[in-house]
């Protein structure tokens, strides 16, 4: 934890201390919700998307996704609601181990760059989803998560940028000539 972080923590807390907790609103809890839905449901596709991936650097991307931002954002809900002792989500996805064979016939085999547009897709939605989760917030313990999440997920776009940059997979636009 970095200086700043620990100075923002405090400020929180002290904030905190001076507006009455009040526990979760309907709409927090319907966001954490979702989230937790959304997520589990990202878990699953993003397991897929890593079993067709066959670039190195996309599966290691891919595996990022899953740690750092689809399980940090479901646990985080998922303990937030527990501690107010609320229900959670009963909604499952099949889960798919990460697999390095590619057992998958070609005919039916997604292309790395269709993942990473995939991945581009996926990625825009959570982050809006986040955004709109911020402005609707009043626990701001809340709020400074998902900005962090917000944080994490940008420096992992950027690294999808940098791959699918370097690896040729962004889409060619026409230029306008005036």
């Amino acid at each position: 934890m970095t200086i700043l972080d620990q100075i923002n923590a405090k400020s929180r807390s002290i904030v905190q201390g001076f507006v009455d907790q009040e526990p979760l609103n309907y709409i927090e809890a319907g966001l954490m919700h979702q989230f937790i839905i959304t997520g589990r449901y990202h878990v699953s596709l993003l397991s897929v998307l890593h079993n067709h991936a066959k670039d190195p650097e996309l599966k290691q991307l891919i595996k990022d996704a899953l740690n750092d931002l689809s399980e940090d954002t479901i646990k985080y809900c998922e303990d937030f609601l527990k501690a107010e002792n609320a229900v959670l989500p009963s909604v499952r996805y099949p889960e798919y181990p990460l697999e390095n064979v590619q057992n998958i016939p070609d005919a039916a085999h997604l292309s790395d760059h269709v993942i990473a547009m995939a991945l581009v897709n996926i990625h825009g939605a959570s982050q809006i989803a986040l955004l709109a989760a911020i402005n609707q917030c009043y626990h701001l313990d809340i709020a400074f998560q998902f900005r962090k999440q917000i944080n994490i997920s940008m420096d992992w776009s950027y690294r999808l940028l940098q791959l699918m940059l370097h690896r040729g997979w962004l889409p060619e636009i026409a230029k306008i000539q005036h």
